[in-house]
């Protein structure tokens, strides 16, 4: 089921949200913030886990991260996926959509939060991922709710202006933050911000140059693919760090940690260096 939520509060004006469930990919319902009628009766089922995914700049809900995330759930458990669509912003340029990333977060962050409150929804079991600029705005939403949510995963976490920004992703908006950097920031042409920011951060292949990429947007991209990689196969293993050196050297030997995936008690802190290969499953 797909479910659309209109908001009547300025930050949500510009998104529109899906739900999806294993019942129905395709059939459409509306949820309004503030009318809970609206909530109690679609088929929101607050007895299971609840996924928020969140696209980046110049992306919509058709854009491939959706429905591949969302697949790598529903084809594993019952699940509420909830896909944020913030299309009328992420369309602009880059400047204008980034300085609109907090308060769409913190929009949805209050919708979250009425959700809670129509059907009991726990924070404790949701998780909020989101991908390049959608990865701060997750972070937004996940600092409205006081970090209270299960985990808050950054998928290549954007870079530009987001380096000394105070709204940036950071290790205070979940219970759990992890971040998946894919496309460092610090390289020429560099999308991600490139630098650890959550609780753990995972840097596959360095976190520069992905396996069979040859554009920088084929390696921020890779970042998404692996997280619903390893939603399905819980495959990819990092190994902890003690400096940036490490990472870059692949000399890394610390404790290992399993990235992404759909644990929502999952815990663990620091550096994290891993490799994939070039194609799915990677």
């Amino acid at each position: 089921m797909i479910v659309v939520i209109q908001g009547k509060k300025d930050a949500l004006d510009v998104c529109v949200i899906g739900r999806f469930s294993r019942r129905n990919p395709t059939s459409s319902q509306t949820l309004v913030i503030d009318d809970a009628n609206s909530i109690r009766n679609s088929n929101f089922n607050p007895n299971h886990p609840t996924v928020v995914v969140v696209h980046g700049w110049l992306s919509n809900q058709n854009s491939d991260i959706n429905p591949t995330i969302r697949d790598a759930y529903l084809n594993k458990g019952e699940t509420n996926v909830i896909v944020l669509d913030w299309r009328r912003l992420a369309l602009m340029d880059y400047v204008t959509a980034a300085l609109g990333v907090p308060a769409v977060g913190r929009g949805l962050g209050q919708f979250l939060r009425f959700v809670n409150q129509v059907t009991g929804a726990r924070f404790d079991n949701m998780h909020l991922v989101g991908f390049s600029l959608g990865a701060h705005l997750v972070g937004n939403a996940g600092r409205e709710l006081g970090g209270s949510v299960a985990r808050v995963t950054g998928l290549d976490p954007a870079g530009p202006l987001w380096n000394l920004n105070s709204n940036a992703l950071n290790p205070n908006d979940g219970r759990y933050t992890e971040a998946i950097h894919t496309d460092g920031g610090y390289t020429v042409g560099g999308l991600g911000i490139g630098s650890a920011i959550c609780n753990a951060d995972f840097f596959p292949n360095g976190g520069i140059s992905q396996p069979g990429c040859l554009t920088n947007i084929c390696n921020h991209n890779r970042a998404w693919e692996l997280f619903a990689a390893t939603v399905t196969h819980n495959h990819l293993v990092g190994q902890q760090c003690s400096s940036n050196w490490q990472v870059t050297w692949n000399s890394c030997s610390g404790n290992s940690l399993h990235m992404g995936n759909d644990d929502l008690r999952k815990s663990g802190s620091g550096m994290y260096r891993l490799d994939t290969e070039r194609r799915y499953p990677f």
